[in-house]
Parts: structure tokens; sequence; C-alpha cells
């Protein structure tokens, strides 16, 4: 039976709760009048979509913005301007607050079972450059980048493969494109609206000249090799750089574009002048003229905000910085928002279910270890010393707030009790100790756990100090090695760490539309089972194949959960799985609900004063639509903005 989701399949002035946009009095921007009036840039009406997507402010009580003026925010490092692509969120589909999925950058999307996807785009839509976004930047991906050998020697992404085939890709128009599977593909929409978005199309127009098949390989491969380049791909994946945003001559489709080559200090976003976003008065969006990117050490992050050297700054902050970023608020004119942030846990315990060492392997497989240690730790002390006796003490799993949440997940296997803890570690025979009183491994090692993690993490540190201080009452030591990220994920790929400290579930306030990847042994970025991640990642080419049935049964949920387009079914398998992460404890959570600072300037509106805050699925601040955001007058920006007067063109 054909199953259609509903909002998908609405046009998009229905979708968008308003009437026509050609009804629309569209208002010029000011900042590029000049332009327009110069004949450098057409009038407003030859910019928009013929139907732009017209935002229902009233729906989510925003207020109606203005035209103007620059916000300032800090990165860590120049790299870090590729998390605009997040919080800017133009989206071929994305979701909403209420985390449903809607038609952005389409205009319609029509779903047949979830195995055909018709994708009709807005007719009159351009790129950032002016040059018209047509079915051919799909075709050009699918065809001429994602299965070319030279660009992505593994082919199309997981995400598009269903039972080990690609979609059937056909152009029905210059509008309309179709992917078309002989199975069920529920993984295919919520891919779309990925914080990282997989950008299923490029700007054909700009990158063939880049392209082996469009020009000349030999002059390709010589202009590569003169940029110090293997070949011609090594040039053309510098150039095709849609998330990383670091070449300011690609077009992109979202509300800023990046104008500032690397390398620099300050990098700064201008409005897209062909933005497919209109408020219900015509203005469109974004409201703010120029996004500036600063970039600040990371550990200065706190002391700059309270400096007021910000407008809006979110990453880089914690539940720490708290106290200083209050103290500034007053004198600096700034507030701050205290968002729940969504996560499984803020500190999870990764033992190696796939090291090297045989006997840390057969300890950390054995369910008994790791309920001893998950028993062994006092969270409400963790709660009260790391969250201010604020957060939720348990297990490594999803949070209140998800349709799917149970309190018992959370709960399972997750008390504090030494004595059953030190009875388990006996009952597996590690009952012999040393002077200090700390059990010996069989081999005669002492059992110390060497809990590797991210150095750029004192939070995780701090805590991993006082669980060590929990562990050595049941004779078990901890010693907390921090490491550069990528050293760390190397020596985890390579089965080298015997357990990992990190955050918990990145996804953790999902619906049942929504894959549950992380919790399958799918990925070798998952620190309990990078092997048999990298296993399933190339095909059995590395790694090895997992070998723990109640692990295996997971992935089965997971292929349950992709094979069925029924939403209730799907909900089965994601509560399957999680029942089975909570008894056997693939990871130890300790507790979770911090709160994420966000740091923004008096005047600057339409920030949610309330919202959950997640890497996924709201992509920071990008389901909050920063292209709202917008200086009120009365501030201390208004200097910088514009008459009310401003000149308006009929469609």
């Amino acid at each position: 039976m054909m199953r259609r989701l509903v909002a998908l399949a609405l046009a998009l002035s229905v979708a968008a709760g308003l009437g026509p946009a050609a009804a629309l009095d569209l208002v010029e921007t000011p900042m590029l009048k000049p332009k327009v009036d110069a004949g450098l840039l057409p009038p407003v009406a030859a910019r928009v979509p013929t139907d732009p997507l017209v935002v229902d402010l009233a729906a989510r009580g925003r207020k109606l913005g203005r035209h103007g003026g620059d916000v300032v925010s800090l990165v860590g490092r120049a790299r870090d301007i590729r998390y605009m692509s997040a919080n800017t969120y133009a989206r071929l589909v994305g979701y909403t607050q209420a985390l449903e999925l809607e038609p952005d950058l389409l205009a319609r999307v029509d779903n047949d079972g979830d195995r055909v996807f018709t994708l009709s785009l807005r007719p009159g839509h351009r790129w950032s450059d002016g040059h018209p976004f047509t079915a051919e930047d799909f075709r050009f991906y699918v065809e001429d980048v994602a299965t070319n050998k030279d660009l992505n020697p593994s082919g199309l992404p997981d995400f598009l493969m269903v039972d080990g085939k690609g979609p059937r890709f056909e152009v029905i128009d210059p509008q309309t494109v179709r992917f078309a599977w002989d199975g069920a593909n529920p993984r295919f929409l919520p891919a779309l609206a990925q914080p990282r978005d997989p950008f299923i199309y490029r700007p054909a127009h700009y990158l063939k000249p880049f392209h082996a098949r469009y020009a000349d390989k030999a002059r390709l491969d010589e202009a590569a090799r003169a940029s110090k380049l293997k070949s011609w791909a090594g040039q053309f994946n510098r150039m095709d750089d849609m998330f990383e945003g670091s070449n300011p001559a690609l077009p992109t489709l979202q509300a800023w574009k990046n104008t500032t080559a690397m390398p620099a200090n300050r990098f700064v976003l201008e409005r897209n002048a062909f933005y497919h976003r209109v408020d219900p008065e015509g203005r469109q969006l974004p409201y703010v003229d120029r996004i500036l990117l600063d970039v600040a050490a990371g550990g200065l992050m706190a002391a700059k905000a309270n400096a007021g050297d910000t407008d809006l700054l979110v990453r880089g902050l914690s539940m720490g910085d708290i106290p200083i970023l209050k103290e500034g608020e007053k004198a600096k004119h700034y507030r701050t928002l205290l968002w729940p942030y969504a996560r499984g846990s803020e500190i999870a315990l990764y033992p190696n279910l796939t090291v090297t060492d045989p006997v840390w392997r057969a300890l950390n497989r054995d369910f008994r270890f790791r309920k001893a240690l998950s028993l062994g730790i006092d969270r409400r002390t963790l709660n009260n010393s790391l969250l201010f006796g604020l957060g939720t003490e348990g297990n490594n799993t999803i949070v209140d707030g998800s349709p799917l949440f149970r309190p018992e997940m959370r709960t399972l296997n997750a008390g504090y009790d030494p004595a059953e803890a030190s009875r388990l570690l006996d009952e597996i025979g590690l009952t012999q100790r040393n002077g200090a009183g700390i059990r010996l491994l069989p081999d005669g090692r002492e059992l110390e756990i060497i809990v590797e993690t991210d150095g750029d993490s004192g939070f995780i540190v701090d805590g991993l100090t006082l669980v060590s201080e929990f562990w050595r009452e049941i004779g078990v030591r901890l010693f907390v090695k921090p490491q550069d990220r990528t050293v760390l994920r190397n020596r985890t790929y390579a089965g080298l760490t015997i357990m990992v400290a990190a955050q918990g579930l990145d996804l953790a306030i999902p619906t049942a539309v929504m894959p549950p990847t992380e919790l399958a042994p799918l990925r070798q970025d998952n620190y309990a089972w990078s092997k048999w991640g990298q296993f399933q990642e190339t095909k059995g080419a590395a790694g090895e194949r997992c070998d723990m049935p109640e692990a295996a049964a997971l992935t089965g949920l997971y292929e349950r959960w992709a094979s069925t387009a029924d939403r209730a079914e799907q909900a089965a398998a994601w509560q399957a799985m999680l029942e089975n992460h909570a008894r056997n404890l693939w990871s130890i959570g300790t507790v979770a609900g911090a709160l994420q600072p966000v740091v923004v300037r008096d005047g600057l509106a339409n920030v949610p004063p309330k919202a959950v805050y997640s890497w996924e699925p709201t992509s920071m601040l990008g389901i909050y639509r920063m292209d709202e955001f917008f200086w009120e007058r009365g501030t201390g920006r208004e200097a910088a903005l514009p008459s009310p007067a401003i000149a308006t063109a009929r469609r």
C-alpha cells in the first residue's frame, strides 16, 4: 500500500501555513539595494524562487524582523567554520522544532512506501552566484561524484544503499528527480536532515571545469601537481567543499556564504542574495547581513564572552562556565540562556570489546565485570560535583522528551551498590589483591584500567578522577590517560585501548523515524566495538565480525528497523535496542542533563529563551533558524541598521 508522509507531500505554501507566495510584496534588502540600483544584481523578485519558503513566524512565537547588522561569534580554530553549515541548516528536508520532517530547499517530496522518493525543486531557485539550481545538480552528484572511483573509491554512501544496491536515479524534468529502491529505505529522508548534510547535489556549473569527464584530464592533473596534489581528483575534492566552507568561490544554498580564504583570524560570511526563504511580509531572509567568526583559543571562550566580545556563542561553552558568564551579563549587555543538552550521558565509559589484549578482551566481554563497574559508581556524588545536582543519574540512553523514552532504561543496572560490585568481581575470580588492596588479573597484573579520553575535555577528566575514587573501594585502579582526539581514535581502531571515556549518545532525543545507527555495531567510531564497526563499514575487508550474540542481535534489530516503512514497527525496534543496551551495559553511563550556556547579546531577537540543544537532531542551533534572528531597535546595534523606509518590489 502506498504510504505518504503527509508533511512531506504538501505543496510548500500549504506546508508553510500561509497563502500563495506570489501574492507577497517582496521587500528589497537594504544591503543589496545599491547593487540592484547599479545593475550588478537582479531585484529581489528575480532572486528568490517563484514559490519561496514563506516562514510561519507566528506559529513558533517569533517576531517579524528587519534587515541589517552583523552578528559576531567565536570559533576555536579556523576549521570550525564548518559548523556554520550545521547552524544555518538549509536542507532538502529538515526537522522542525517539533522534530518533524518538512520540505525546505525542496518544494515537495512524494514518498511511496519509503521505496520511491520524488523530489520537486522550487522553480526559479538559484545558487548564491545566481546560477539555476536544477535536477542537473543531482545528476552530477550521482553519476559524476558519488559513483566516480577516483573521487569516491567506496562508492555511494551507505544511506543510499538497500540490500547492497544503489538507487535507480531518474531525472523527470529540470525541476524533478526520483530515487527508487526495490526495498524500503527509511534512512533516506532522515539522512538529508542530518547536521552534516550529505549534499546529494552539487553546483555542477562550478565543479565541471575541475572534473576529468568535462575537462582535459592531463591539464587537470598538471594543475593538481602544481598544487602539490596527486591528481585531478584531489584538486576536485579540494574545490568541492560543501561542508567545510573553506572555498569562498564555491556557490552555496545556505543563508550566508563564507567570503574569507584560509588562513585567517576573522571569517566574514555575507548574506546569500538568492536565498529561498522569505518572511510573511516579503522580506528575504536572512535578516542579519553578516556573520563574523573570530578565531579564539578554546580555553578563552567564556572569558571573551564575559568581556562582551561576542554577540552569539554556544560552541566552546560548558556548564562550568555559567558563573563567569552570569557575572558579566549586566556590564556587557548580554544574557546567558541555559538549554538542556540532549545527550545520552555527559560521561560514558566504553569497555573495548575488541581490544587485542586477550586478558582484557575476556574481562570486558564479561557482563558481570561491566555490571560491577557500573554498580561501583556513585552517580549522586558525580551529579552534585559536576552538574550542581541538576543532572539525571543512570545509563547512557535516550532522554525524557523523546517519545521513545522509558524511565527503566535509565536505571537498570545503574544503581550504587559497591557490595554487590565486589561480589560480582569475586564471582569472576578476581579475588587476589596486592598490598594496596587492588585486585589482580588472572596473569598477575594489577587490575588497573587505563581509561583514555580526549585531552581537550577537562570535564571528563574531572569526572574520571571521582570515578577512580569510587572504583578503588571495590579494588579497581583507574588511570586517566588524556590523548589527542585523532590519536585516541586511531588507537581504538587498532584495538589498543582498554577503555575510553567520552560523551554518550549523540542522538538522545529520537523519534521512530530517525535511524538507530549508534545503537548497533555498524561504525568504527563507537569506542566499545570499533573492530566490529570496521568490519561492517569495509564489508569485511578490515576489522572483525561481531562474535557476541547479544551484540549481533543489535544489528538484526537495526535491519528490522531499516527494512520497514511501518513507524510502529520502527518504534518497536528502537525499544528493543534500547533495552538490549540497558541490559548488557555496552557502555557505562554516569549522569546526563547538563545545561548548555547560550550567550546572546541584548537586542538580538528570535533566539528561543528555552530550547533543547544537541548535535543530532537539532543540528546545534540549526532547527531554531538563525536566519530569523535579528537586531531590535533600542539596542547597541541600531546605528548600523537601516531605516524602516525601504523599497518594495511587486512580484
